[in-house]
């Protein structure tokens, strides 16, 4: 009997990208057992620091590192994650996968719409991207910090104006209903990778990697891979306010990066096309022009605290 152990954290989005994940596989391998395993991270269970301390504390992860050690233990055969939690860099002996199709990319208010919201309206969000990206757009707007699963931020607008979610996850959960907007793209580019399942498995296990090569799909890894090599290139993590969004159209790819100070007070922007066989180049390339516009400088800008 083939078995594959698949390791997930343990909220309800991450069970339902497991099994979003396994259901092409399970039809197409009927004979392979596939077994879920849950994994605590980090960020899950310190709800109260802020997201940047405990990704410093766990070596830059905070909801990948304990399923990476799990990985590498052999305690499980294949992660699945959320890719705009991974770093951009595999620990030694992980590979990661090319990505699944992927989901809608956009944030989502929900509540009320970003128009609708009175001055000084308080919107829960724990992201320093989304709040520095609403804070330039609306610097009346009170920011509060707000952790856990998606459900549980969404009973936090029994005592806030709105939240702000990324919409692939209400999707994944039937909750699309409580969307009141989809953030604009062209203002609001999400975090790189956000949307996507990043399939991670040992670099040795030539098993997993022939039972899932054929998940991936070409476009998606082409345009998650321009977005992260972006990101690596500035240096940045899911704690910086850095939002990036990669389209594919008759061929061509085309990256959008942006960053904004944490306080929303200055954004940059960069926009390039290129090739599809070679989105790393294109993602230094969008790096290098937001770097000629002082990226640094706001790399280093006091980060906003969120009551």
């Amino acid at each position: 009997m083939v078995e594959l152990v698949v390791g997930s954290r343990a909220s309800q989005l991450a069970r339902a990208q497991v099994k979003e994940f396994l259901a092409p596989l399970r039809a197409r391998f009927p004979d392979v057992v596939f077994r879920h395993r849950v994994i605590l991270e980090d960020g899950d269970l310190d709800r109260k620091s802020d997201l940047r301390e405990v990704s410093e504390r766990g070596g830059g992860a905070a909801f990948a590192g304990r399923q990476a050690a799990a990985l590498l233990d052999g305690e499980v055969d294949v992660v699945v994650h959320s890719l705009k939690d991974l770093p951009t860099a595999d620990p030694d002996g992980l590979l990661l996968l090319p990505s699944p199709p992927r989901a809608d990319v956009r944030d989502a208010l929900c509540g009320a719409a970003l128009a609708e919201l009175p001055t000084g309206a308080r919107v829960g969000t724990s992201a320093a991207r989304r709040i520095a990206q609403l804070l330039y757009v609306r610097p009346d707007l009170a920011p509060e910090r707000i952790r856990g699963n998606v459900p549980t931020r969404l009973t936090r607008l029994r005592t806030l104006d709105a939240v702000v979610l990324a919409a692939a996850g209400l999707h994944r959960l039937g909750r699309a209903g409580e969307v009141a907007e989809y953030l604009p793209l062209d203002r609001f580019p999400p975090s790189p990778g956000q949307g996507a399942l990043g399939i991670q498995v040992r670099a040795d296990d030539a098993r997993a990697r022939e039972l899932l090569a054929g998940t991936g799909d070409p476009v998606t890894d082409a345009e998650v891979r321009a977005e992260r090599a972006m990101l690596a290139e500035l240096h940045g993590g899911c704690s910086v306010p850095i939002g990036a969004h990669a389209t594919t159209a008759d061929g061509i790819l085309t990256l959008h990066g942006q960053l904004t100070t944490p306080r929303g007070t200055r954004q940059i922007e960069a926009r390039l096309s290129g090739t599809p066989a070679e989105p790393e180049k294109l993602g230094r390339a969008v790096a290098a022009l937001l770097l000629d516009q002082d990226a640094e400088t706001l790399l280093r800008a006091p980060q906003f605290q969120p009551r």
